[in-house]
């Protein structure tokens, strides 16, 4: 049991991976640090996914900004630990099974080299180079160096451990009830364990976050989407790079609340292949069609056919935070002094949230941030229209 009235510096509410790079770099900092979660670390949308580090599938502006800044702090600030995680920089390969979708690539190439992406267009007959195993008919694609991944619960699990060594404290089966206060100030959280004092607490609570922020009576519009991940047996090595066709690009930045799948396609270092993608915004049901493992499997054949005689072991799925205008929330909360945001990453929340916890440091302990906030600010929905 928490003791009431425990005051930190910050408190951090979720334990996946975003809140615990918010964890890591505001205790590196020397901050008093209290992570919170009402279920175990990483058991939410951190233990659902592929554990992406992703430039190829974003076109110029600010969370492209934000996406190169998370590879410097994945490459170098986090370089040491890379192990820990399974680091893995294999690099990205986006395919076109048209002349038109090369061309409809060939277009954000440009303007993402242009905004400081490393990534070089690849023609048809330069693609088994790359993957051998590709479909021979491709039109051609785009090879991206920077595209990484890593094992999500590993980063959780490994920078909750080092924030505690920092002097972060982690208390799990703590549920969020509501927020203390002074005047509209936000001193501190209501948990199912305890109150705890705080200068300010960070919502950090993936497709929940916007159910926490309406507690704090300062709402932004995060939503669950549900996404499905099938799982192959172990077989010899198939797939060098993450793949995936040039439609994923198209379907990560739609808001269509319906059924959108697109074939991703990449390896583990146990030799298991990860099939995705799909998206579907159905709140929290957690039952799955049928035809949405059997869309991906034939897809993923489509790319790589000696995957037609691999065996699935399984699937899984989780709930990313959706974001209408599919930018995270990130920085203080004007409306609720004392609150900040740091939710709405969806799909990218693994890769960008290290560079999400080292700006929230930096702006929580009075520093500028190396990336301007402003497009990630929690009170730009004020005056928007309704999610669709």
């Amino acid at each position: 049991m928490l003791r009431t009235g425990v005051t930190v510096d910050v408190v951090v509410i979720g334990a996946g991976a975003v809140g615990a790079a918010v964890a890591f770099f505001a205790s590196r900092e020397g901050l008093r640090v209290a992570v919170v979660d009402r279920g175990p670390i990483a058991g939410g949308t951190s233990s659902a996914g592929e554990g992406n580090i992703l430039v190829s599938d974003k076109e110029p502006g600010p969370e492209l900004d934000l996406a190169l800044l998370a590879q410097r702090v994945w490459r170098e600030d986090l370089a040491e630990h890379a192990a820990l995680w399974e680091f893995e920089a294999k690099g990205g390969l986006v395919v076109g099974a048209t002349p038109p979708a090369v061309a409809a690539l060939a277009g954000l190439t440009r303007r993402q080299r242009a905004h400081g992406v490393e990534v070089t267009d690849v023609t048809a007959g330069e693609l088994p180079a790359h993957e051998p195993y590709l479909a021979l008919e491709l039109a051609g694609g785009a090879h991206y160096p920077q595209d990484a991944q890593v094992q999500p619960m590993l980063v959780v699990a490994h920078l909750l451990r080092l924030s505690r060594s920092s002097g972060a404290t982690v208390t799990t089966g703590a549920e969020v009830t509501g927020f203390l206060r002074h005047g509209d100030t936000v001193t501190g959280v209501r948990t199912t364990r305890g109150d705890i004092g705080a200068a300010m607490v960070v919502n950090a609570a993936g497709p929940w976050a916007g159910a926490v922020s309406e507690l704090a009576g300062a709402p932004v519009p995060v939503l669950p989407r549900r996404g499905v991940v099938l799982v192959t047996q172990p077989l010899p090595p198939l797939v060098r790079h993450k793949v995936y066709a040039a439609e994923y690009v198209g379907d990560v930045a739609s808001s269509d609340a319906a059924l959108q799948t697109s074939p991703v396609v990449e390896s583990t270092p146990a030799g298991t292949v990860l099939i995705g993608s799909s998206r579907e915004r159905v709140g929290f049901d957690r039952t799955i069609p049928p035809e949405v493992p059997a869309t991906l499997a034939r897809k993923a054949v489509a790319l790589f056919p000696r995957l037609a005689s691999a065996l699935a072991l399984r699937t899984y799925f989780g709930f990313r935070p959706y974001c209408p205008d599919h930018l995270p929330v990130i920085g203080p909360d004007p409306r609720a002094p004392g609150l900040w945001h740091a939710c709405g990453h969806e799909g990218a929340g693994i890769g960008l949230s290290v560079a999400t916890g080292k700006l929230l440091a930096q702006g929580m302990t009075g520093r500028d941030t190396e990336l301007d906030l402003t497009p990630f600010a929690p009170d730009r929905f004020a005056t928007a229209p309704p999610v669709p």
